[in-house]
């Protein structure tokens, strides 16, 4: 592997740690604070940290396919890491390692969690639009898809992801 790809590989872990890390942290902090006490209100009527155990998706959805989620979980990485790896390591393809970064530390940082308890632990709720209660990792992958669908519209062609191929002929080399 060459020296460049090495390094965008390296940043992709470590950025990758050091995301999971802040989102466990939250996660302990909202657990030790929230846990069986009343929501903390920060915006009353629209914005609070109240605590959810969530066994499912949003709002619940899948409730208890622990082992679905942990599955579909490990593949996404894979996928993403795959991704990584194989991404060219070139200053136009940074944004899309910082998109790659973000979706693997939420997919981390929800796992470790689904692992370890057997659910989520949630805690950031929008009242006023009633919006499923959700944590950092969750935020971490909302934002890598706000900026992935950017980067697809405004950045990257079709020609950038020929990398993704399988049967890419760069790799015959």
């Amino acid at each position: 592997m060459e020296k460049k790809r090495k390094i965008f590989l390296w940043v992709y872990l470590a950025g990758m740690a050091v995301l999971v890390f802040l989102d466990q942290i939250t996660k302990i902090a909202a657990e030790n604070k929230l846990y069986n006490k009343k929501a903390f209100v920060i915006i009353d009527g629209f914005f609070e940290l109240s605590y959810l155990r969530n066994s499912g998706a949003a709002w619940g959805m899948l409730s208890g396919k622990r082992i679905f989620f942990l599955l579909i979980t490990l593949f996404m990485l894979g996928v993403i890491t795959y991704a990584v790896i194989k991404m060219p390591a070139v200053k136009k393809m940074i944004p899309l390692e910082c998109v790659c970064i973000l979706l693997g530390a939420g997919a981390a940082g929800n796992f470790i969690d689904r692992l370890v308890f057997g659910y989520v632990r949630d805690f950031i709720y929008f009242k006023a639009i009633n919006f499923p209660v959700f944590n950092v990792a969750d935020s971490y992958v909302t934002v890598a898809e706000i900026l992935f669908i950017i980067l697809i519209f405004f950045v990257y062609d079709e020609a950038d992801f020929d990398f993704l191929k399988f049967n890419n002929k760069k790799d015959d080399k």
